[in-house]
């Protein structure tokens, strides 16, 4: 099985409290070719990140001194390296706050160590994306310039309006990031609107029609149940930025 092992070794810091799970982690993290180091308590994993460097960060939302959501928000304080939350099944209040405190993504335990990688992976490429220029955008037909502020589906335009072209550009720009429906409310519509999440509703269904036309084929925008939204991992950016000069 490829497991696209990183070319530079990155390093992961694992802060989980079960020593079967560090266990688990850091078997198939190594596999894959990651750096693993651990921490069993919210401080120790403070302590840790603290004294040295980590590219990514698995966080467990439930250790036994303080919680995952206070060594989150402590985190965000002064880094922003990514963090992937590890939730029960029914976490998802515990979910939505996290993502909202600044969380990169989640993983439901059990969970699936290729779909643990893959986060990891997405995680790892919005890093590292580089904020010079505003690039152009493929999934499938769908073709998005930044720049141009151009849509365009099998190569006919799309016309969309301001806020339908907003929604779509905030999901583009954290393609494969769990969005909450608090976070875009709050980005697209502003801060009174949190909680409007009929608003939401509506413009995504307007968007689902413009730029899936064909229902059978791979969605765009993926629903993370009682969360929020997420763009689908394939979408892709072209080297070339069309507006270029």
């Amino acid at each position: 099985m490829n497991l696209e092992t990183p070319p530079i070794a990155l390093s992961v810091l694992v802060i989980d409290d079960e020593t079967q799970m560090q266990r688990l982690l850091t078997i198939a993290l190594e596999a894959a070719g990651y750096r693993v180091a651990t921490a069993s308590t919210g401080q120790q994993g403070l302590a840790t990140i603290a004294q040295r460097r980590h590219d990514l960060v698995i966080l467990d939302l439930g250790l036994p001194d303080v919680s995952g959501l206070l060594v989150l928000k402590q985190l965000r304080e002064w880094t922003q390296t990514p963090v992937i939350i590890l939730t029960v099944q029914d976490g998802e209040v515990e979910k939505v706050e996290a993502l909202d405190s600044g969380a990169d993504d989640y993983v439901t335990k059990p969970f699936n160590t290729a779909e643990l990688l893959a986060r990891l992976r997405a995680a790892t490429r919005r890093a590292n994306q580089p904020n010079s220029r505003e690039p152009v955008f493929c999934f499938g037909e769908l073709r998005v310039d930044l720049a141009a502020r151009r849509v365009s589906v099998q190569g006919q335009p799309v016309k969309l309006t301001a806020k339908e072209y907003a929604l779509l550009r905030l999901f583009i720009m954290h393609a494969g990031k769990v969005l909450t429906h608090r976070q875009i409310l709050r980005e697209v519509w502003g801060a009174n609107h949190e909680n409007d999440t009929q608003y939401l509703r509506v413009y995504l269904k307007r968007l689902r029609e413009k730029l899936e036309p064909e229902p059978s084929a791979k969605p765009l925008f993926l629903t993370e149940p009682g969360v929020g939204y997420r763009l689908a991992e394939g979408v892709t950016e072209e080297r070339e930025a069309a507006g270029e000069r």
